[in-house]
């Protein structure tokens, strides 16, 4: 999965599998291509001692997987059709509120946004890592949730430690409100200079539905061009 984004170092729980230690996740993502890579990469449970006993694609089969399968960690993609990974979140509440039996959500997305996460960290979420980190990395991070430790990325850790310290509400911009959440990722990507090419590499689409989503968001925001739009993310510091 590439070098990893700083998520905690590998530490005790690397060995975890040779300790006879288990557990059971569920992989909630859109895209079945990373599903099954994310599988081949964590799911050799002797190897890691991680057992994958669901996959899901949307917020309405990542709710019923989960209530059936009841796993100790969710590895949770943060942007789902049918509202997200914040839904998923406020809809599996009282399993992550079971004492007993607590089910923790671990956010595996490609976004970095401060405000995605945020979002899914006040939805009860136990971390936040990017979708470029080591499958080594992965797997003690699953651990280290299992445990109830929290665990992100140093610059993902500082967005949320940022947010928690201030007791103003974050300002409600209404022009981003307007794009829908892939429309954002595609917003940050080009900004960040991105061929579409790259882009549909990275999200897991067509170059035609990149091409798709930049004129959604340009139409939105009433902008003539990339280089427009690079400037009103910079402005708003979304890069």
């Amino acid at each position: 999965m590439g070098a990893p984004t700083g998520a905690t170092a590998v530490g005790p729980h690397a060995t975890a599998a040779e300790g006879g230690r288990r557990v059971r996740v569920v992989l909630v993502d859109d895209h079945r291509m990373f599903r099954t890579g994310v599988q081949a990469e964590i799911g050799e449970t002797e190897r890691t001692g991680v057992e994958v006993v669901g996959e899901a694609a949307d917020v309405d089969q990542a709710v019923t997987v989960i209530t059936a399968t009841r796993p100790e960690v969710v590895l949770l993609d943060v942007h789902l059709p049918g509202g997200g990974g914040v839904e998923v979140l406020r809809r599996c509440a009282p399993l992550m509120a079971d004492a007993r039996q607590p089910v923790r959500f671990l956010a595996l997305s490609v976004s970095d946004a401060a405000e995605d996460v945020i979002g899914v960290i006040r939805g009860g979420a136990r971390g936040y890592v990017t979708k470029t980190i080591t499958g080594t990395d992965l797997v003690d991070s699953i651990f280290r949730v299992q445990d109830g430790d929290a665990v992100f990325s140093p610059r993902l850790a500082g967005f949320v430690l940022d947010a928690f310290a201030s007791t103003d509400a974050p300002p409600v911009d209404e022009d981003l409100d307007r794009l829908t959440q892939r429309e954002r990722e595609v917003l940050r990507l080009i900004a960040r200079g991105y061929a579409y090419k790259e882009i549909a590499k990275q999200l897991f689409i067509s170059v035609k539905t990149v091409e798709s989503h930049v004129s959604a968001v340009l139409r939105k925001l009433q902008l003539s061009n990339r280089h427009e739009l690079t400037r009103w993310a910079t402005a708003r510091r979304l890069v």
